[in-house]
């Protein structure tokens, strides 16, 4: 029997398992995965890795067993914390905003992957985590692009500004970054970008593209959805 709207209730829960079957895959795949565009920005002689914001820690394994390191990761929610803790030398359950950076030294690679645009201030965050490098020391930081071509869709044809579980329109984001910006970001926190990777994608929930091809394309900033910037500490 159909609904007073005329809908199926039969349909509308199917379809409400779908969706919720689709977050969760999305959450662990933003969570819960080893971010291999990561690991190949942390220099093989990094002994003393602090990872932000580590979630369940994939990451971090995957550089413990590829090199001889010793992995500090925070994490502020307690069930992805009690995941790393089985993984990693040292997780901190506590919101990065409130660290006291200081005790964390000595530190030789700094990872943020996808943590600094849901903070109040990734500014100072950034800036007091830098702190604990030496000259030369180096800082990988993933970022959402906010230029993507789906921000021009969503604000200029339809005037609303998604809210999504995940990816650039996730709603716990507080704050977003173009290419130019993260530049700044590093800049202001005493470090050189010296090299981006970007992640293309045709749409947000389709796989990325791959190939010489599309990084010459000269709306490629268009199809970005997402950069990795690897610092040096100055």
């Amino acid at each position: 029997m159909a609904g007073s709207n005329g809908r199926n209730p039969r349909t509308l829960k199917r379809r409400d398992a779908s969706t919720t079957t689709t977050v969760t895959d999305a959450l662990a795949a933003a969570y819960e995965n080893p971010r291999p565009e990561l690991q190949a920005r942390v220099p093989r002689d990094a002994r003393r890795v602090l990872d932000l914001g580590c979630a369940s820690g994939a990451l971090g394994a995957a550089l413990k067993a590829r090199q001889d390191c010793h992995v500090l990761g925070v994490e502020r929610v307690p069930g992805y914390a009690a995941r790393a803790r089985e993984r990693l030398d040292e997780v901190l359950v506590t919101d990065v905003e409130a660290l006291d950076f200081a005790r964390l030294a000595p530190v030789d690679c700094l990872i943020c992957g996808d943590v600094l645009e849901h903070l109040v201030d990734p500014w100072r965050v950034l800036g007091d985590a830098a702190e604990l490098l030496a000259p030369g020391s180096t800082v990988v930081v993933s970022l959402p692009n906010v230029r993507y071509w789906e921000t021009f869709w969503q604000l200029g044809a339809k005037g609303t500004w998604p809210r999504r579980a995940v990816g650039i329109f996730d709603r716990t984001h507080l704050r977003w970054f173009t290419l130019r910006d993260a530049y700044g970001l590093l800049d202001q926190a005493g470090c050189d970008v010296v090299a981006v990777d970007r992640l293309y994608r045709l749409g947000p929930e389709r796989p990325p593209l791959r190939g010489a091809l599309v990084s010459r394309l000269p709306g490629r900033t268009l199809l970005t959805f997402q950069h990795v910037l690897l610092g040096r500490r100055r």
